[in-house]
Order: C-alpha cells, then structure tokens, then sequence
C-alpha cells in the first residue's frame, strides 16, 4: 500500500476491499435505476394500473409501505448488527431477498396490481435494509478525513452500475420493439436482467470485504436488549445532537431527492411526452453526470467540509426544480435532468460521509440505521406528497413538482444549525466501549 492510500484507508485495508465495498454500490443501481426510476415504474402506471387517474398515487403508495417497514426495522437492525458483528450476514440475506424479488416483478402483467405491489414492497424493503447495513462499512475502511471521497468513489461507481444495468436494458428494449413486441413482453424481461447483473456485480463484495467489527457483550435482557440498545440512543439523543439535527435535515431534503428518483420518468412520460426510449436515453445519461457529481464532489467534500458541500448541492436542488417546472420542452428539460444528476450523486455520497464523520465508533451500525430511517421516512412523505398533489390536481404534474421545491427549503434552514466540529467531538467522546449499553 503506497503512502496516499495509508492515508486515506482504515488500518488493515487494502486496496481491494474498498473496491469490493464500492462494487456493492454498482451492484444494487441497477435495481433503483431499472425498477425504481426508469422502467417499471412507468410500467406499472401504464400497463399494471392500466392509466388509471390513480395510478401514481398507487405507485408511491406502494413505495411508501416498503419504506414504512424499513422505518420501523431499521435502526433494531442496525443495532442487532453490531452487538453481534453481523453486519455482513444480514447484508446477504437482504440481497439475495432483493435479487429473488426483482426476478419476480417479471411475473407482473397487465392488471395485475395486487402481485406488482406486493413484490414492489419486498424488493424495496430488502434494497432499503441492504443499502443501510454497505453503508456502515464506510467508517472501518476510510479514514475519518477522507470518508467523503471514499463514499464518492462508492456512488460514483454506483452510478456507472446503474448505466451498464440499464445500458442492457436500453439494448433489449430497442431489439424487442423491432420485432414488434409490446411493453407487457418486453419489461418483464428487463426485471430479470437486472437481477443478474445485480447477483454478477455483488460477489465481489461478499468475497473480500471483511466484517472488521467484533461482538460486543449482549446487552441486558438478551435478544430483547437490541430494544433497550436503540432505546438508549434516542434517550441520549442530546449527546449527539448535531448529528441528529444532520437526521432532520436528511429527512426533508431527501424528501426531494426521492421524489426526483421516484418520479423522474413518470414526469417525462406525463408531463414531457417522452417515450420509452426516450426516457431510458434520459436516465442514462443523468447515471454518468449523477457519478460524475459523486466522484467530483466527493473530493470537493474533504476540501471545503461536509457541511458547505452539501449547502451548494441543496442550492443546486432548488436551481433543478425551478428550470424543470419552467421546461416546456424537450432540451430545457433535458438541462434540469442533467442538474439533478449532478446533485443527485453530490448530496447522496456527502450525506452518507457526515454521518459516518458524527457516528461513535461503537454504534456506526446503529446510526447507519437511523440514517436509514430518516431517508425511507422522507422516501414515504416526499414521492407520496408529490403523489397526492399529482391525484387531487387531476394529473398536474408541474403543481406536483413544486411541492418537492419546498423539502430542500427546509432542509437547508435546518442545515444552518448543524455544528460539525462539534458534533465530531461529541462522537470522537463517546467511542468508547460502552458495555453494550
């Protein structure tokens, strides 16, 4: 290991295991991109709900109970992680959940909803708890100062995942409707060609990444003590205040940001007029300028700080509504996609960093988990708001849009009262062993 890489991995880690740790990331965008932003969710508006005036709303219906359960799941999982060192475990288990789930999706035709929602539901929900339980590796293979740019370098190969996935799919779509197949035969295979590539591209990280945690005393009351563990947390929230007022924050802008993922192609396709291959066009070319923000960013993250990077990346949020609103046609539209990949990948990696940056050794698991709270709360009301708005104005999807304008404005007032210095010393004070408490 040269000296660059001593300085800015974990001690122990070599080079291969932030590449398998990054792998995970470009393993499981093919299934947000695929199913989530591109492909299914317009399928499943289209053909599943058969256009019906509700049909969004069902959608983000649906995404909402899978994130509801993952709320709920989250932080005990997390917690449970780390008093048993089993965060690798139960990263297997989410993923091969995921992997069957998406497989299935391709069983879903025309009409019928209740087996879409249903596998909808379990997919995401095995995504969801998988992409918390990645995420608390980032504190053991990075070193506190460059957890920014090694989180980026995981989004941004993420997002190069997420182009070679639906790279595929794209490819697929264009041989199938050239001999004149329907959505209804085409999608259902686009499922199962993000399943294998999400199984292909996962190996490496159940291969080499290491599970550097070790287990800590089981907490009084036995199994029951994971309850009481996290209890304990939120009891002692005031310790880590700066780090939850970071939750806060997270929960609202993150509100925008999952409504973008969610509702980006059912936008294009509504309010646009865009095609399928349009819009696949259109997802792909924002997975490049999404990695390239990740990537760039990340390294402007441990430059200027986590707190003023993720400040400019809110700012270029509210930038992306307004132009996006104001589109009405094709190119200007195709500006505001491009700004919100730039700020997609930007304030996705420099999120995930400040929160491994205020997160007490003992309990990275733990406050992964809540992070994991935070995004799948805001991941109920943001795409669910948009949703309502979306039914209640008779499929006005501009109105829609501008509610999501309204999550960032919040999230940077709340931004403004997060003290990272500080919150830095209170998680540096509390790394130490803590008896399971």
């Amino acid at each position: 290991m040269t000296i660059k890489q001593s300085l800015t991995l974990g001690e122990g880690v070599r080079p291969r295991e932030v590449w398998a740790w990054a792998m995970f990331d470009f393993a499981n965008s093919g299934y947000t991109t695929v199913v989530i932003t591109a492909v299914f969710n317009v399928y499943f508006v289209g053909i599943v709900a058969q256009g019906a005036d509700w049909g969004t709303f069902a959608w983000t219906l649906a995404l909402s109970v899978s994130y509801a359960l993952i709320v709920l799941t989250a932080p005990l999982i997390g917690a449970y992680a780390d008093v048993h060192a089993a965060k690798k475990k139960l990263l297997v288990i989410t993923t091969v959940g995921c992997i069957a789930a998406t497989a299935a999706l391709g069983l879903v035709g025309p009409g019928e909803l209740a087996l879409g929602i249903a596998l909808l539901i379990i997919s995401n929900y095995f995504f969801g708890a998988g992409e918390n339980l990645i995420a608390a590796f980032l504190p053991e293979i990075a070193q506190g100062h460059a957890l920014g740019k090694v989180s980026g370098w995981g989004w941004g190969l993420g997002y190069m995942g997420g182009l070679l996935t639906l790279g595929l799919c794209l490819a697929y779509v264009t041989y199938a409707q050239g001999i004149g197949q329907s959505s209804d035969q085409f999608v259902p295979v686009t499922m199962v060609i993000t399943a294998v590539v999400f199984l292909l591209a996962a190996s490496p990280t159940f291969l080499w990444l290491k599970e550097r945690a070790r287990p800590q005393p089981l907490p009084s009351g036995g199994y029951a003590g994971v309850f009481t563990r996290t209890w304990h947390t939120v009891q002692h929230a005031r310790e880590y205040r700066d780090l939850m007022r970071f939750l806060v924050c997270i929960l609202f802008y993150q509100a925008g940001v999952q409504s973008v993922i969610t509702l980006a192609a059912i936008y294009a396709v509504e309010a646009m007029g865009f095609q399928t291959n349009d819009t696949i066009m259109l997802i792909l070319v924002v997975n490049l300028t999404a990695s390239l923000g990740a990537l760039a960013f990340g390294h402007v993250q441990d430059r200027i700080g986590h707190k003023r990077t993720i400040f400019l990346t809110l700012l270029g949020w509210l930038l992306t509504i307004l132009v996006a609103w104001m589109a009405q046609t094709p190119g200007v539209f195709w500006i505001a996609a491009n700004l919100a990949g730039l700020c997609l990948g930007a304030s996705q990696s420099a999120g995930r960093a400040l929160v491994g940056y205020l997160s007490p050794e003992q309990r990275r698991a733990e406050f992964f988990g809540l992070w994991g709270f935070a995004v799948k709360l805001s991941s109920i009301f943001g795409p669910l708001t948009y949703g309502a708005v979306s039914w209640l104005t008779g499929g006005d999807h501009r109105r829609a849009l501008l509610t999501v304008g309204v999550f960032f404005i919040v999230g940077l007032l709340i931004l403004a009262s997060v003290d990272v210095k500080r919150g830095r010393a209170s998680a540096l004070r509390n790394s130490v062993p803590d008896g399971g408490a």
